[in-house]
């Protein structure tokens, strides 16, 4: 669980170093692939945070869809595990 904790605040500080870097257009970017995949991976808690604070990738359908999507899943997971014993 400790492990989307720490995705989830690489999300939302990736992000908002994306958001900062689109707005300069001088800094290097960061892939929509890596935001996407640390999405899935457990940080879309933090995706969807900084989505909202930054109004960052709103109009991606792929991120709208996936941060949500897969935050619910992590809880509902973790939930499972905890429900086993197993966290």
């Amino acid at each position: 669980m400790s492990w989307c904790i720490a995705l989830s605040a690489l999300s939302f500080f990736l992000m908002l170093y994306d958001k900062r870097a689109s707005k300069r257009r001088k800094r290097r970017r960061i892939r929509e692939r890596t935001l996407l995949l640390l999405t899935v991976g457990g940080g879309g808690l933090g995706t969807w945070l900084a989505m909202k604070a930054f109004r960052h990738k709103t109009r991606h359908n792929s991120f709208r869809v996936l941060a949500p999507v897969s935050s619910i899943v992590w809880v509902i997971l973790a939930l499972y595990l905890l429900d086993r014993g197993v966290l």
